[in-house]
């Protein structure tokens, strides 16, 4: 199963069975990916993780 990356437009592979929230790598531009719906199967940019700190 296939979808398309939203950065750079190339086809980015996904495993069988693909979950909400499963973070991929896009083979071409390196974006890191998130499994955002699964009918249709869509994937948005995965947020960036940010330190707390502690707060």
């Amino acid at each position: 199963m296939t979808t398309s990356c939203p950065e750079c437009e190339s086809s980015v592979t996904l495993g069988a069975t693909p979950r909400i929230s499963e973070i991929l790598e896009c083979g071409d531009c390196a974006s890191e990916l998130e499994v955002v719906s699964l009918n249709p199967t869509t994937v948005a940019l995965a947020p960036n993780v940010e330190e707390d700190w502690g707060e």
